[in-house]
């Protein structure tokens, strides 16, 4: 088996095009079913909270010392990359929020083996759907929408599971050099940083696996 790690938020535009991408790659890959994916959590912005009536907009004006028309401009242009890779973004809609606890929810389908339906539910529910991946009904729902029983979620938010584990994979992304997300690690030897294009994650994963020989003679 070849291990890659990736580490992502749910709000990051190019975490979701990176996934697309990703998977087109994994999809070409000629062992694809020997590659185990795990994903690591990370935040964009910690300080970030949910404010009544805030948008994308206002939110990257205040963060990054834009105007609200220069944040809808640079906005377009992740839209038209989204669509290269078939998603429709809906910047109108997203809605700024702490992704904490959305990680802690990733955590806990990690553990049922539905991690990867976790991430995919989570991106939708946000660049899509334009809802409040912060708020705890919400993420409840994208929980049982996943197959999460419902006395798992409200375990889950009714305390501090997982916390460490989304601590230690932040403290984790600092100590192997993540500067930014997404952040792809395969198999602890070769890192690709942002949405790459297919060709870069298909030969990287080719030349990861063409390194394993002797173990992969056995497999």
């Amino acid at each position: 088996m070849m291990k890659i790690e990736i580490w992502s938020d749910v709000v990051c535009p190019f975490c979701y095009i990176g996934k697309r991408k990703f998977e087109s790659a994994l999809a070409q890959f000629e062992n694809s079913n020997k590659i185990e994916v795990t994903w690591k959590s990370f935040q964009l912005d910690p300080n970030t909270k949910f404010k009544e009536g805030n948008t994308i907009y206002d939110n990257l004006a205040d963060s990054k010392g834009w105007t609200v028309d220069y944040a809808k401009n640079v906005t377009k242009q992740v839209v038209e990359m989204a669509k290269a890779e078939g998603l429709e973004f809906n910047f109108d809609k997203a809605i700024p929020a702490n992704t904490f606890n959305a990680h802690r929810l990733i955590h806990l389908a990690a553990n049922h083996k539905l991690q990867e339906q976790a991430e995919e539910a989570l991106f939708k529910a946000y660049f899509i759907e334009g809802k409040n991946v912060e708020d705890t009904q919400t993420l409840i729902s994208i929980g049982l929408l996943i197959g999460l029983s419902q006395d798992d979620l409200k375990k889950l938010f009714a305390g501090e599971a997982y916390t460490n584990d989304v601590e230690n994979d932040i403290y984790e992304a600092r100590q192997v050099g993540v500067k930014g997300v997404p952040f792809f690690v395969v198999d602890r030897k070769y890192a690709i940083s942002g949405a790459q294009p297919v060709d870069v994650f298909l030969k990287t994963m080719e030349r990861a696996w063409s390194e394993k020989p002797v173990e992969n003679s056995v497999d």
